[in-house]
This record gives structure tokens, sequence and C-alpha cells, in this order.
């Protein structure tokens, strides 16, 4: 099929608001070597495209400058010496930026299939969450069967993700949330307690249910301003795992608590890192969790979807903090 010189795109006329948010046309970008073509169906909306939109969160060197870092389409066209998929096939790409447009360019290690019981707006909701997901808390967190998680935002497309997968991995799992409705969700997705922080304090909690152990692993997405919580809450040996800094990036660091208690503290980010590095992650998640998907034990929760020119009311949301789930645009609902 003759693909289209140029495309449709929601691109950031200068940083600011989601009012900047401005349709526009861009030529369509060429597959290069080890790269898919995808004609894009749906792309996901997260909180590093808000900060990018604010000129807080700049593309990697070389990364396009149109925002969206997951996708979900059909491959359209293979770049030089890429293998493991056909012009045709269903695909999900975590990428760099680009995705915010009618056709995308993902490196191969970085895509996977869509499960077959999932449509193609479903899947634009996996792959930044369940990379971020398992990469950290499965992985630099540690998380074992049998284990206790916290995960603060357990509302978020983050939350909902880590709260499903480490209860169906067999830990046990507390959420925070920010209100009745967003606690409510926690539990329905495996949460044992979910937290209105606005009504309970979390460290009271915690100790509570695990009769003062405290968790082994806590994702957190706030920061700063959590950090002695967190702390306070970790059983001996526990490991905090920071995604996030919405309440700041400072905080107060008790070394004391680390050395008596072998705390760990522990991070990261993931736009940023190597093809082969995400390869490896999206490995991991076609062993480990795409089957979980396709026999449906967990499965993303998708909050609202809306066209692509509409992408700033995505935005308002998130930025609000109203967002339960994930967010999609839908670049082409006829795919």
């Amino acid at each position: 099929m003759a693909l289209p010189d140029r495309m449709r795109v929601v691109e950031i006329r200068e940083p600011g608001s989601p009012a900047v948010l401005v349709a526009g046309e861009r030529p369509r970008p060429e597959p290069g070597p080890g790269e898919l073509l995808i004609r894009v169906a749906a792309a996901g909306v997260n909180r590093p495209d808000c900060l990018q939109r604010r000129g807080l969160y700049p593309p990697p060197p070389g990364a396009s400058d149109i925002p969206g870092l997951e996708v979900a389409g059909i491959v359209a066209a293979l770049g030089p010496g890429s293998t493991g998929f056909q012009p045709g096939d269903r695909a999900c790409a975590l990428v760099t930026g680009g995705g915010y447009a009618e056709y995308c360019v993902a490196p191969v290690p970085q895509c996977l299939p869509v499960p077959s019981v999932l449509s193609l707006t479903e899947a634009a909701a996996l792959p930044e969450t369940f990379f971020t997901v398992w990469s950290n808390v499965f992985e630099r967190g540690r998380l074992a069967p049998g284990e206790t998680l916290l995960v603060h935002g357990g509302a978020s497309g983050i939350g909902t993700t880590a709260i499903q997968l480490a209860q169906v991995l067999g830990s046990r799992v507390f959420a925070t949330a920010g209100n009745a409705a967003k606690a409510e969700l926690c539990r329905r997705l495996g949460a044992q307690r979910a937290i209105d922080y606005h009504e309970e304090q979390f460290v009271e909690v915690v100790r509570a249910e695990t009769g003062g152990r405290g968790v082994d692993v806590i994702l957190d997405i706030v920061g700063g301003s959590y950090l002695e919580a967190n702390l306070n809450v970790l059983a001996a040996d526990g490991r905090l795992v920071v995604i996030g800094v919405l309440g700041g990036s400072r905080g107060t660091l008790n070394l004391g608590q680390l050395l008596s208690r072998r705390l760990t503290i522990t991070g990261s980010t993931l736009r940023a890192r190597e093809v082969a590095e995400k390869g490896r992650i999206a490995a991991a998640l076609a062993e480990h969790v795409w089957p979980l998907l396709e026999r449906r034990a967990l499965a993303p929760v998708l909050q609202a979807s809306f066209p692509l020119a509409e992408a700033a009311r995505a935005h308002e949301i998130l930025e609000a903090n109203a967002a339960m789930g994930k967010l999609v645009l839908v670049v082409d609902a006829g795919l």
C-alpha cells in the first residue's frame, strides 16, 4: 500500500499550558535500520508528555520533538535489517517521542505484539506503564512473591499497573490515592488496603496492617516530601524506588535508618536508556507479563480516549490529577 508523504501530528508550539498543543502537519518519518514504521491507531498520554510541553523534559538527542512515548497500531513498513514483524502486524511500542502522529518509527527491540484479547486503543496504554513497572518494581525493587508493596498514586496509569501485576504475581499490595473513588478503584484492582491520603496517614495505616513490620518495597511518584515517611514505613531490608518527584526533588534523609535497617533507595527514568536496555525489558515483559494479558489475568485500565486533535483536554485532566488509569489519543479509529 502506498504511504502518504505527510501526516497529521500534534506538536508543541512553545512551552506552556495545554493550549500550546496544536494540530500540525509533518513529513512522514522513514524507518531506519532496525526500526519499524507504525501506522498509529492510538497513542498513550503520560505525565512526561506534560513535562515536555512545559519545557521541563526535553527529548533526548535525535528523538522527535513531537510528544508521545507509546503507540499501538499496524506495522506499515520495515527499516533495513528489521526482523520479527511483518507489514500488517499489530504492534505496540515504547518510543522516545513522536507518538502524537499518524505514523511513528520505533526500534524493533522496543516493540511488542498486541495481545490478541486487546484492541489497539487498549494496547496504546501498555508500553510506558508496563516497561516502567517491570523495570522498577520487579528489577530495581526486587519484589518477590509473598512480599508487600506500597504504591503511591495507586489510581494512576503506573499505579493501576503496579497493583495488578504485583497482586497477580503473589505479593500483598497497599496503595495511596487522592479520593474515595480512586481508593475504591485500587481495591477493585487487588490492593488489600487503599488509603485516601486526605483522610488517613499512610504510615499509621500500613504499620497497623502489617503488625508494625512495614512493607518490603515502595513505588513512589511523589519524591522529596514523602522521603522521610517512606523510610519510616519500610521493613528491614526494604527498598524505596523513586520514579517521580511531584512532591519535590529534595527531602530529609536519616542515614541512621539506612544503616540500622539495611534500607535501599533507588530510582530511574526510562526515556534516555539505550535501545538495548529497553529491548531487554521488552523481552522480560514478553516472557513474564504478556501471557498474563493474553489470559486476562490483568488489563490496562483505560479511563477515556480522545481524538488526536483534542490532546490538550487529556493534558488538562492529567495535570488536574483527575485521571483514573490511562488516557489515550485515538489517531485512526478505523484500524
